[in-house]
């Protein structure tokens, strides 16, 4: 067998690997305790929008000044788009406290059909 010929069956197949292949981003988004009605349904949608795509997205809950004396504002905003956005996506880590952020890693579901 030509060496040449296997080598270059070997890249080729590896060419098609790699295009049938996805990449899954992370991608984040950001609010602080006091965002608003409208501006917390706009930030949902982007969520949505991004689970859709199949990323994963990172919620950022970040506090500033006095506001982290109430964390328990952040982890409920959290807990109430982990729980709207359930029927499509899958909280992969629970919302946590780093410093004066808190995060939380929502995943998408796995779709049946494919």
């Amino acid at each position: 067998m030509d060496y040449g010929k296997y080598r270059y069956e070997q890249s080729k197949k590896a060419q098609e690997a790699k295009k049938r292949q996805t990449v899954i981003q992370v991608k984040e988004v950001k609010m602080r305790p006091r965002t608003d009605v409208h501006d917390m349904n706009v930030k949902k949608k982007k969520i949505v929008k991004f689970l859709n795509q199949g990323n994963k997205v990172k919620v950022t809950v970040q506090f500033r000044g006095r506001e982290i004396v109430h964390p328990e504002l952040g982890a409920e905003m959290l807990k109430g788009i982990a729980e709207e956005m359930s029927d499509i996506a899958v909280v992969e880590h629970m919302p946590n406290m780093e410093g004066r952020t808190l995060t939380m890693v929502l995943a998408p579901k796995k779709s049946k059909t494919k």
